[in-house]
């Protein structure tokens, strides 16, 4: 039997948390959330995911930021990082290339989530 591919939702909004682990989780993925930034680079090193999904708007400590703290980890054991945020797809699109990360996906765009993950995990 292969193993569930692990999958890390990091956003400040709970329901947001429910509701994507809800869409995702299904017999091939195991899918765990983590609210809000700070802490979340000790959380993703305990957890070890095959793919991080990272909110770009929480307060404080933004999803940009985090990811310069947590991409040299994720790089090192080739963990892609996908943006997951409700901006618009052009502002998306440039953040995801400036920081380096393997894409984005616009929340609400359900059919790219799935997509998008899938490809991630290939």
């Amino acid at each position: 039997m292969q193993d569930k591919k692990k999958v890390l939702i990091i956003d400040d909004e709970e329901l947001h948390l429910y509701t994507s682990k809800a869409l995702l989780e299904s017999g091939a993925l195991e899918v765990v959330t983590y609210q809000g930034s700070f802490g979340a680079t000790n959380y993703v090193k305990s957890v070890q995911p095959d793919l991080v999904l990272l909110d770009v708007n929480m307060p404080a400590l933004s999803g940009e930021n985090l990811v310069t703290l947590i991409k040299p980890w994720c790089r090192e054991r080739r963990i892609p990082i996908l943006f997951y945020s409700s901006n618009d797809e052009g502002i998306l699109r440039a953040l995801a290339t400036d920081h380096g990360v393997q894409g984005y996906i616009c929340k609400g765009d359900i059919p790219g989530l799935y997509k998008s993950v899938e490809e991630a995990l290939r």
